[in-house]
């Protein structure tokens, strides 16, 4: 009975029998007790079935709670990757948005001052078209002046031809001219 791999069950105890001796013990005493002692095996192995239960349910429970957190860190390592991911997009879009934005506006400076020249060329253009035009109405004007002037005169000469005093002119006629 000193085997390490002894088990003893509730059959055991009240299988069990025992060598009468002249002063041995009351048998009923002895029955009692191997009974007792059988139900309080049969407690215990009850208790023990369900503490093994509770046990196999806890460590399953366990194993689901373990594979949860797994699954949790997983899934927050991959959410931080993609937010990560998702940040450097970002950044290069922006980037991208940056240089066509100055790229545009760079354009559209050299547009205007394209614009610009084209518009005061134009307008250096009209003034010397203006200038001349100008020139030419003087120039046409001290012309007419010029011609006014010898129709006049030719006319002073008539008068004076035909009052028959040269030199004198008509005072009426001084005024007019």
């Amino acid at each position: 009975m000193s085997d390490n791999t002894f088990h003893l069950t509730s059959h055991d105890v009240r299988a069990q029998e025992f060598q009468r001796a002249i002063r041995g013990c009351d048998p009923a005493q002895v029955d009692e007790f191997k009974n007792r002692v059988a139900e309080e095996i049969d407690r215990l192995l009850r208790e023990r079935a369900q503490l093994d239960e509770r046990i196999r349910n806890m460590s399953e429970q366990l194993k689901s709670y373990r594979d949860r957190e797994r699954a949790m860190n997983e899934a927050l390592v991959s959410a931080q990757q993609l937010r990560s991911e998702m940040q450097a997009q970002v950044d290069r879009e922006r980037e991208v948005s940056l240089r066509e934005a100055r790229a545009q506006a760079e354009q559209e400076v050299l547009g205007a001052r394209q614009e610009a020249d084209r518009i005061l060329q134009e307008a250096r253009s009209e003034s010397q078209r203006l200038a001349h035009a100008n020139e030419i109405a003087r120039r046409q004007f001290h012309g007419y002046l010029a011609s006014l002037r010898q129709l006049v005169e030719r006319q002073l000469a008539e008068i004076e031809a035909l009052s028959g005093e040269p030199g004198t002119p008509d005072p009426s006629l001084r005024r007019m001219v």
